[in-house]
């Protein structure tokens, strides 16, 4: 089934560790597929082989044709951790700014 992600709203999700979140988040872009939605998903301070993970889901799905992704690894200085958020969010707000529909997936904020 598709995820109906409402426009103009924020969505938080919250779990413990092993709930599956960054699947979830994962799914929703996959879902975006057809409808002209353009995706920024911003990975901060994960492991390098989760994040390699999520991009190869996102290849073999075709979902990198529409999806812009921003990473810093967790072994790299703090300060790209503090600064990869306002780095996403700036480049959906260009394309929103450009008329484009955005959604926007920051894995993970609690780091942050």
């Amino acid at each position: 089934g598709r995820i109906p992600v409402g426009r103009g709203q924020r969505e938080r999700i919250l779990g413990d560790r092993q709930t599956g979140k960054p699947a979830i988040a994962i799914d929703t872009i996959l879902n975006q597929r057809g409808r002209d939605v353009l995706c920024v998903y911003c990975a901060i301070g994960q492991r390098a082989s989760a994040v390699a993970k999520a991009v190869a889901t996102l290849r073999a799905n075709g979902a990198l044709d529409y999806t812009v992704v921003v990473v810093t690894e967790g072994d790299q200085p703090p300060g790209l951790a503090y600064i990869a958020p306002y780095a996403a969010t700036s480049i959906a707000e260009h394309f929103m700014e450009a008329g484009r529909d955005v959604l926007v997936v920051y894995d993970d904020l609690t780091q942050h």
